[in-house]
C-alpha cells in the first residue's frame, strides 16, 4: 500500500509561482510512475505532469514551459514547480503514483490552487 500527501497549495496572483510537494509512505519504489493531476468542478481529472521509472517526463500541453516536475533521490518525495500561473490553472491538484505491474493507482487527498487577482 502507498499513501500520498500533498502540500503547498494556496492563493496566488496571475504570473506568480507555487511549489507543490508530495510525500509518499508505504511501499513506494523507484518503479512507480509519479506525477500530478488536477481537476475543476464538472470536468474530468487531467494529467498535468508525470515521470516514469525510466525518467521519461510527460507534461500536458497547457503547462509545458511553465511547470516542472521533480523528485528526490529516494523517490519518496516529488514536486511540481508552477511558474507563470494563469487563472485557468485554478484547480484541485492531486499527487499520483502508479504501480503498473499490478495495475494500481494511488492518489493524495488533493490541494487547492487558486490563481486570482
Amino acid at each position: 500500500q502507498v499513501h500520498l500527501m500533498e502540500s503547498g497549495g494556496g492563493l496566488v496572483e496571475p504570473g506568480g509561482s507555487l511549489r507543490l510537494s508530495c510525500s509518499a509512505s508505504g511501499s513506494i519504489s523507484s518503479s512507480h510512475v509519479m506525477g500530478w493531476y488536477r481537476q475543476t468542478p464538472g470536468k474530468d481529472r487531467e494529467m498535468v505532469a508525470k515521470v516514469s521509472a525510466a525518467h521519461d517526463y510527460v507534461y500536458a500541453d497547457s503547462v509545458k514551459g511553465r511547470f516542472t516536475i521533480s523528485r528526490d533521490k529516494l523517490r519518496r518525495n516529488w514536486y511540481l514547480q508552477m511558474n507563470s500561473l494563469k487563472p485557468e490553472d485554478t484547480a484541485v491538484y492531486y499527487c499520483y503514483a502508479r504501480a503498473s505491474w499490478i495495475d494500481r493507482d494511488y492518489w493524495g487527498q488533493g490541494t487547492q490552487v487558486t490563481v486570482s487577482s
